[in-house]
């Protein structure tokens, strides 16, 4: 603990362990969340989509009990932004004490970036919402507002709160089974059409991981260009020299 009672610092290791790996599993989340956005989009495919929700729908309304309902509130609860952005700024508030400021920044532009990204496909694609939710909503249901906010904030967090290694891989596969479980939440209580769940996840995902990829290119490339700025030492000034005392 240094003078003061602030935080030790500890040196800010690379947001990311394997770019060129991490990459290229952000490009193939990307490609599969822009497929599911498109599909939505073309009202004749949609129409094909539909009947698969409205299904879903029913096996949900004809499954319900008391104890999974009991779940799924809770879960709703804690996707609301009075639960998200508490959660969101401790997470910001620890990596700013520990001066982790890439991953700071990878973190704060994943989540900035999908909630610029709701309201805007919301208004977008308009879609109505599902009769008989269980619970309040408000606003057009795709995508679902609850499950990119879960996913971002999840993988982000583990993104830039765990180190690379098997420890954030462990955490990565509870923060993909903690979206799942957030999405099929939202269509068991009929917030949500199950299409608007998976794409919500798969966009908060893309965003999360997105922002760590951009954030690390920007890390490595501001190391390597230190060296380079020290590889000449300054030149002393003829006009005084050195004193050789």
């Amino acid at each position: 603990m240094r003078a003061g009672g602030g935080m030790p610092r500890v040196r800010e290791e690379a947001v990311l362990a394997a770019p060129a790996r991490d990459a290229v599993l952000t490009a193939a989340v990307l490609a599969l969340t822009a497929v599911v956005f498109a599909l939505v989009a073309d009202h004749g495919v949609l129409a094909h989509i539909q009947r698969v929700d409205d299904a879903w729908l029913r096996l949900m309304v004809s499954g319900r009990s008391a104890p999974v309902t009991t779940v799924a509130k809770f879960l709703n609860l804690l996707g609301l932004v009075y639960v998200t952005l508490p959660v969101r700024i401790a997470i910001a508030g620890f990596l700013a004490l520990r001066r982790q400021w890439w991953h700071l920044a990878a973190f704060a532009a994943a989540v900035v970036l999908s909630e610029v990204l709701i309201g805007t496909l919301k208004g977008a694609y308009d879609r109505a919402r599902p009769p008989g939710s269980l619970v309040a909503t408000s606003g057009a249901s795709f995508p679902s507002g609850h499950s990119i906010a879960a996913s971002v904030t999840v993988v982000a967090a583990v993104i830039a709160l765990v180190p690379p290694g098997r420890a954030r891989v462990g955490w990565g596969a509870a923060a993909a089974g903690f979206s799942v479980l957030m999405a099929l939440s939202r269509a068991y209580l009929g917030a949500h059409w199950l299409s608007d769940a998976v794409a919500g996840m798969l966009l908060g995902t893309s965003c999360a991981l997105l922002a760590a990829v951009v954030v690390d290119g920007l890390q490595r490339r501001r190391s390597a260009d230190r060296p380079r700025r020290s590889v000449h030492p300054p030149v002393s000034d003829p006009a005084r020299p050195a004193d050789r005392r």
